[in-house]
C-alpha cells in the first residue's frame, strides 16, 4: 500500500535535501580529470609545516597533558620547542633531502622569532597566511574583524617577502559562514580549510570563485599524535603507506588521475629528535619517488597556479 499521500507538507519538508554549504557540487572521485601534473606525473607531494605562536597565559593551544590554570608553563613551553628547536631540525632536513615547504604561519611569529621567517624566505619556501595566532579561533571574529584578520595577514607577509600569500589556512580550521567570500574578496587565491577530496576543487564566493586544495586532517601529526597518541614510527609508517597507494591509484589503468597529497606537520611535535628520525625514513622514500621522476614534488601554491593553467587551458 502506498501511504506517501498521506504525507503532509512538513513532513516532505524534513525528509528532503538536507542544508548545504553551496560552495561547489558534489562529485566523485572515480570522474577522472583530462590532465597532468608538470612531468607527467599524476600525483603532487606538498609538505605543510606549520609554524605557530601561542599567548603566553591564556588562550588556545595543543596539550602534552593536562591542562593546568594559567600560566599553563607545561604546554606553552612545549609548544614553543618547535619554535626554538623543532622548526630548524626540520629545515635542516628538507635541505638535506632538497624539499621545498609550504609554511603556513602566524604572523606574530615576526614579531618573536622572525629568524625563522628568514630562513624559510632564504629556503625559497611558499609562506601561506594561517591566522595572526593559533591561540584565537577566526571563527569567534564577526565579518568586519574577520576581513581585518584577512587583510593584516597579507599585508604582513607581504611587507617581508616581497609579495602577499595567495593561500590561507585558518586557526584551528576555524570558520565562518562568510570566510570563503571574504577570502575572495581580500585576494587570497586558494584556501587549505576544507579536507574533501583528493583534489583541487573550485569553489564559489559571492565575488567569484576560490581554489580548495586538499589539506589532510588524517596525514596531520597533530591529531595522530596528540589526539590518537600514535608515536613517530607509525606516524612516519602512515606517510609511507597513503604515498604508495596513492601512487598506485593515480597509475591505475582504471582510473588514471591526478591527486594531491599533502603532509601536515607541527615542528613542536615531528621536531622532537626520536620523531624526526621516522620523518627522515618517511621523506627519504619520497624522495626516492621523486628521483625516479614518479611524483611532482611542489607547494600548494605551485598547485594552484597549475590548476588555473589547466582551467584557461579547458582541461579542468
Amino acid at each position: 500500500m502506498n501511504d506517501t499521500k498521506n504525507l503532509s507538507a512538513s513532513d516532505e519538508h524534513a525528509f528532503g535535501p538536507l542544508v548545504t554549504h553551496g560552495r561547489f557540487p558534489y562529485r566523485p572521485i572515480i570522474d577522472a580529470d583530462n590532465f597532468r601534473w608538470p612531468g607527467d606525473t599524476g600525483l603532487a607531494v606538498y609538505l605543510g609545516l606549520n609554524i605557530e605562536h601561542f599567548a603566553f597565559g591564556e588562550g588556545l593551544g595543543a596539550a602534552l597533558g593536562p591542562v593546568s590554570p594559567e600560566p599553563d608553563v607545561l604546554n606553552y613551553s612545549w609548544r614553543e620547542y618547535g619554535n626554538r628547536v623543532g622548526v630548524w631540525r626540520c629545515l635542516e632536513l628538507f635541505d638535506q633531502l632538497e624539499m621545498p615547504a609550504g609554511v603556513l604561519i602566524n604572523t606574530s611569529l615576526f614579531d618573536h622569532c622572525p629568524e625563522v621567517i628568514d630562513a624559510c624566505l632564504a629556503r625559497g619556501d611558499e609562506l601561506i597566511a594561517h591566522g595572526h595566532t593559533n591561540a584565537q579561533r577566526q571563527s569567534d571574529l564577526d565579518e568586519r574583524g574577520e576581513r581585518a584578520l584577512l587583510l593584516h595577514c597579507r599585508a604582513r607577509i607581504a611587507e617581508r617577502a616581497g609579495t602577499p600569500p595567495s593561500g590561507w589556512l585558518s586557526p584551528w580550521i576555524s570558520e565562518s559562514h562568510l570566510t570563503s567570500d571574504l577570502l575572495g574578496e581580500t585576494g587570497y587565491r586558494y584556501t587549505l580549510n576544507w579536507c574533501h577530496d583528493d583534489r583541487p576543487v573550485r569553489m564559489k564566493t559571492r565575488s567569484g570563485s576560490l581554489w580548495s586544495l586538499p589539506y589532510p586532517q588524517e596525514l596531520n601529526d597533530l591529531p595522530m599524535m596528540v589526539a590518537r597518541r600514535l608515536d613517530g614510527r607509525a606516524f612516519a609508517d602512515m606517510i609511507i603507506d597513503q604515498f604508495d597507494e596513492m601512487l598506485e591509484q593515480v597509475n591505475s589503468s582504471r582510473h588514471p588521475q591526478a591527486l594531491v597529497m599533502g603532509i601536515a606537520l607541527h615542528p613542536y611535535l615531528v621536531g622532537q629528535p626520536y620523531r624526526l628520525r621516522h620523518l627522515r625514513r618517511a621523506l627519504q622514500h619520497i624522495a626516492a619517488a621523486r628521483a625516479k621522476g614518479d611524483i611532482w614534488l611542489t607547494t600548494p601554491g605551485a598547485i594552484a597556479r597549475h590548476m588555473d593553467e589547466m582551467e584557461r587551458a579547458g582541461r579542468a
